[in-house]
């Protein structure tokens, strides 16, 4: 019996997904929640930069924001952040 291959997309370029996968979220096992002190954010975007799995957000009327979906609460952002307007709380004080 012959097997049958599925054909390799040209130089193994697999195209990324455009929608959401439930089976991806990863902010489940974060333990430490990034929380951002709006006054003191000087929107620098360092911790949109350093963030590996790109869960800051900026947008103009809000200024920073977190999808906590994906975040897994490593830290680098509070980290970086120049001016320690990040900061981490433990999840299980929030409600939700």
């Amino acid at each position: 019996m012959a097997k049958v291959y599925k054909q390799v997309p040209f130089a193994a370029i697999i195209p990324s997904p455009q929608t959401e996968n439930e089976g991806m979220i990863t902010g489940n096992w974060r333990f430490l929640r990034p929380v951002v002190d709006k006054g003191q954010c000087t929107e620098c975007k360092t911790c949109y930069i350093y963030c590996p799995d790109a869960c800051v957000n900026y947008a103009k009327d809000d200024g920073v924001s977190f999808n906590l979906k994906y975040c897994k609460g490593c830290g680098i952002c509070s980290n970086v952040c120049p001016v320690g307007a990040i900061s981490r709380v433990p999840e299980l004080d929030f409600d939700e």
